[in-house]
């Protein structure tokens, strides 16, 4: 059975049992990266794409985009680029309120569109991606937790992170939830 629920953008989505994308082998596999404008965010994923690329197998990160704002999901014709030019996206860094809200609402939207997607969010904004992923009908989507702030490290720093999730981010990307 549906059950509406009411998206505060004023539109009534459908309640779905949620569900990820298929997983698949990284070996081979585009990467698309997501930057949301936060600090830090796009070295990060830029780091993040090269280990995938060096040390799990992906050919290649064959798109990078930034959004506009960090507090606005990424529309239909954004999914659409993603979904011809990769085969998992990573996004993040949600490192604020509204910008890990977003994050997790991208998360689902690419999942929707069948790409198995990583989401990073930072430990202080676990209650607004929770919601988030309610008000987008997918309630139990998981994504990869770190410690907060992510902004206010050095480089040296956000590459450290980078290397620490990286496993995180393979089996997300992977491994079907159970």
């Amino acid at each position: 059975m549906v059950n509406p629920i009411l998206d505060p953008t004023g539109t009534v989505k459908a309640k779905t049992a949620g569900g990820l994308a298929p997983r698949r082998s990284l070996e081979g596999a585009r990467v698309g990266l997501l930057d949301n404008t936060k600090h830090n965010a796009m070295l990060f994923l830029q780091e993040v794409g090269r280990l995938l690329v060096d040390e799990a197998g992906a050919r290649e990160v064959s798109i990078v985009e930034t959004k506009q704002s960090f507090s606005v999901p990424v529309d239909d014709e954004i999914v659409a680029r993603y979904r011809e030019a990769a085969d998992v996206v990573i996004t993040g860094v949600g490192d604020c309120g509204s910008c890990s809200a977003a994050a997790v609402a991208d998360g689902i939207a690419f999942e929707k569109a069948g790409l198995p997607a990583a989401v990073v969010l930072t430990d202080a904004f676990t209650t607004t991606g929770r919601m988030m992923a309610g008000v987008q009908g997918d309630p139990d989507y998981e994504w990869i937790t770190t410690e907060h702030p992510m902004a206010a490290l050095g480089e040296d720093e956000v590459r450290e992170r980078a290397r620490r999730l990286l496993p995180e981010i393979v089996h997300t990307l992977t491994e079907q939830a159970s």
